[in-house]
């Protein structure tokens, strides 16, 4: 997220109105479309038996001075040679944020390269990353256990198992897209959340976990929707396709139950129920302030999360460098207005079908038949994003090989 300069983040909330200015002014920035980022996130396995529970401490000594002070309070937490910042999540998945950059093509390159990186570390502790959206091997087990983990785990087993399978067991790939300018947020807006099912569908690949089938498509996806509708359900919707984006969100932000308050003891579990409104209302022993509602934000996990950007959080990991296809496509769709306009329409039918594109995939007929038009359009639009000719051959190809399997789906 863009935060506020620092005397802002420490005002205090009063009221409501002041909230939501604050949500106003950090949502949505707005300007030409120009950058990419991602974010990618797997599972760890031992080399050897990847059923094999990988602890804390293996993970710390394999990532050494790019480790995340969650893993060791003294790291320098370095970044890796081409920007990348690793950090764990609290099953002990390892990811990696890339900067985001005005060329798909350097993009491309220097996260495969920090990849590149990355894996060398950890095959030098004879450990692997994972290639699938779930844990195909191993029940959920915490590994990484800090007071934002231990409240986030609590609160969602007042819901049951979900919430640890997500924490514990799942990976994903996310992708950042600039918001655009003014006359182009509401669009982009609603073309980042319609195109989630049909590409979800296409890119699912947690169908295993712990040792058996799941019965889903993406089992990583069905956790996340089965955590908490309140943090976890898309904001936009075909139902209110016309709502205004900034609005939409702030109430959504708003309406969500708390999942951590800060403070300077181990436990930041919040009372049950209490919504960031409450807290304003006077819910909380004391009033919150403008870095409180941003880390409240930090917490909402919707399939698209405006941070300034758009970060769209829908596609489970992909295997070895297949990552970079997803990535193509969603630079392709959304690389120019008419694009992104034909993006929308062609997935407006069945932009609202997240659960069938988590259980069933490409076997879901229309689905399929959207996840083929998208492809369309990104072979068209890919020669836009200039990349090299070898990078735009090896695209090109795996691209018409994720709409072949679309059309088979289809039929």
């Amino acid at each position: 997220m863009v935060m506020s300069p620092e005397l802002d983040r420490a005002t205090v909330l009063a009221d409501m109105a002041a909230a939501r200015g604050h949500l106003a002014r950090i949502c949505f920035k707005t300007g030409p479309p120009t950058l990419t980022g991602v974010e990618l996130e797997w599972t760890v396995h031992d080399a050897a038996d990847p059923t094999r529970p990988v602890d804390r401490e293996r993970l710390r000594e394999a990532l050494g001075r790019h480790g995340p002070v969650t893993l060791d309070p003294t790291s320098p937490a370095h970044e890796l040679r081409h920007g990348g910042t690793v950090t764990v999540e609290p099953g002990g998945q390892v990811e990696i944020s890339a900067p985001p950059r005005p060329a798909v093509a350097a993009l491309l390159l220097a996260t495969q390269a920090d990849i590149d990186e990355l894996r060398d570390l950890l095959d030098a502790a004879g450990l692997v990353l994972g290639d699938t959206g779930m844990d195909p091997w191993r029940a959920p087990r915490p590994v990484v256990d800090t007071p934002r983990y231990r409240a986030m785990r609590r609160v969602f087993d007042r819901r049951g198992p979900a919430g640890r399978a997500m924490m514990y067991a799942t990976a994903g790939l996310q992708v950042c897209l600039d918001a655009g300018e003014p006359d182009q947020v509401a669009r982009r807006w609603a073309a980042a959340h319609a195109v989630g099912p049909p590409l979800l569908a296409a890119f699912a690949t947690a169908g295993r976990h712990a040792g058996r089938p799941t019965g889903w498509a993406s089992a990583r996806m069905a956790a996340w929707l089965a955590i908490d509708p309140a943090r976890t359900r898309p904001v936009w919707s075909p139902t209110d396709a016309d709502r205004d984006p900034v609005s939409a969100w702030t109430a959504y932000v708003l309406a969500a139950p708390l999942l951590c308050v800060r403070g300077d003891g181990p436990d930041w579990t919040p009372p049950e129920g209490v919504t960031f409104a409450d807290w304003v209302a006077g819910a909380l022993p004391r009033p919150p302030t403008t870095d409180d509602l941003e880390y409240h934000v930090s917490t909402l996990f919707p399939p698209v999360r405006p941070r300034g950007y758009l970060e769209l959080r829908y596609l489970d990991a992909q295997p070895g460098r297949e990552w970079t296809v997803p990535v193509a496509v969603l630079a392709a769709l959304f690389a120019d207005p008419t694009t992104t306009r034909d993006a929308l329409a062609a997935a407006g039918p069945v932009a609202d079908r997240w659960r069938a594109a988590a259980r069933r995939g490409l076997a879901e007929r229309p689905l399929a038949t959207a996840a083929a038009a998208l492809f369309d359009l990104a072979l068209t639009a890919l020669p836009g994003l200039d990349l090299p000719g070898g990078i735009h051959d090896q695209t090109h190809r795996a691209i018409r090989r994720r709409r072949a399997a679309a059309e088979r789906g289809h039929r």
